[in-house]
């Protein structure tokens, strides 16, 4: 826990007082109550997650709940209005700024966007439904996303439109 804290930290440039630092301590401390192997012991840390998880999405307005899987130098470079489907899945080097929803396309499909490395969600996206996101790709300010979109391109606009990157697409981190 402590090793993926010290990378988040690093990822939000050493600022401790990022609000997005904040939410990954909250999110590193779900996941690592889930090593506890006794059920009775990893309780306690259940009900302390589930109350700085509320805490951390009340006053961040970020919900990052600890079922999602996160790479690598997962960074939320602005805070508020983002909400993660526990279902979804980041790559290494992701960057989601305010606004953005990254989840379930209908409540009565269960699936969310699995998300590849490299990959920068701008400013008010919505990433919806059982959808692929390739590597190195750069997703709008509020675009909406409903398929898939292969690596190396961008989306953008409502719906989106899929444009290819130039072949120099550079790491976004």
């Amino acid at each position: 826990m402590f090793a993926n804290l010290k990378e988040d930290l690093k990822s939000h440039k050493g600022d401790w007082s990022c609000q997005g630092f904040w939410v990954m301590v909250v999110y590193r401390f779900g996941r690592w109550r889930y090593t506890i192997k006794s059920g009775l012991l990893r309780k306690p840390f259940s009900l302390l997650y589930k109350i700085f998880y509320k805490f951390i999405q009340v006053i961040t307005g970020i919900e990052l709940p600890c079922e999602v899987t996160v790479g690598k130098n997962f960074r939320i470079d602005h805070f508020g209005g983002i909400i993660i489907s526990g279902f979804a899945s980041f790559g290494d080097n992701c960057v989601i700024r305010d606004g953005v929803t990254v989840g379930l396309r209908r409540v009565d499909d269960p699936v969310a966007p699995q998300i590849g490395k490299n990959v920068d969600i701008g400013t008010g996206a919505k990433v919806l439904g059982g959808i692929t996101i390739g590597d190195d790709v750069v997703i709008g300010a509020n675009a909406v996303v409903l398929e898939d979109v292969p690596s190396n391109s961008i989306a953008v606009g409502v719906p989106a439109r899929i444009k290819t990157r130039g072949k120099h697409a550079s790491n976004l981190t």
